[in-house]
């Protein structure tokens, strides 16, 4: 039986946290759910694609359009052996709905894999799960995470922090160590 991830995503996702998972997981063998509240399979969501150009902060610009491959509405949680939470925008208004919320809270209720990338920890704060853990994300949600009693790490833009069932990375140069992390939490050998 092939191992299922669930990635929640939604409409100015950032580009690669959504797209290059996506296609890792499933290049390694797990089968990915691509969801987004409110939006049904075969709906596409719009990315953004951030990026570190010299500025105080990320600049954005126009992604892909990412299609869904799951319906939101027909996840049922028992299912998933994982959670990917992409960052970019999107975190911001997902947090808003209480079924995403609900969904994290048991992902972690459950002591499963979790991973989030960039903003993708303000699910995990809102969610209110990551009390007196190690996590990191994009710097500017440092306050958002030290505020839900968790002990934000800073690290440099290509490294991950795994703490427990959660790997969390700052922002999309991470992708690398972020899913060979997230892949160990799960339990996946890959050989050579």
């Amino acid at each position: 039986m092939t191992k299922k991830i669930l990635l929640l995503t939604g409409d100015y996702a950032e580009d690669y946290e959504t797209m290059v998972p996506f296609q890792m997981l499933q290049m390694v063998g797990y089968e990915v759910h691509a969801v987004c509240p409110d939006k049904k399979k075969g709906d596409k969501i719009i990315t953004a694609i951030h990026d570190f150009n010299g500025a105080q902060t990320y600049s954005e610009k126009p992604g892909h359009m990412f299609e869904l491959n799951y319906n939101f509405s027909d996840v049922n949680l028992k299912n998933y052996d994982g959670l990917v939470i992409a960052g970019g925008r999107a975190p911001e208004y997902l947090r808003l709905d209480g079924r995403v919320i609900e969904t994290v809270q048991s992902f972690a209720n459950s002591n499963k894999p979790i991973a989030a990338v960039c903003h993708g920890v303000q699910l995990l704060t809102a969610a209110n799960v990551i009390e007196g853990k190690k996590i990191t994300g994009y710097p500017a949600c440092a306050p958002e995470v030290t505020m839900a009693k968790a002990t934000y790490i800073k690290t440099e833009m290509n490294e991950a922090v795994t703490d427990g069932n959660f790997v969390t990375a700052p922002a999309w140069p991470a992708h690398a160590n972020w899913m060979a992390s997230f892949l160990k939490v799960l339990g996946a050998k890959i050989t050579l």
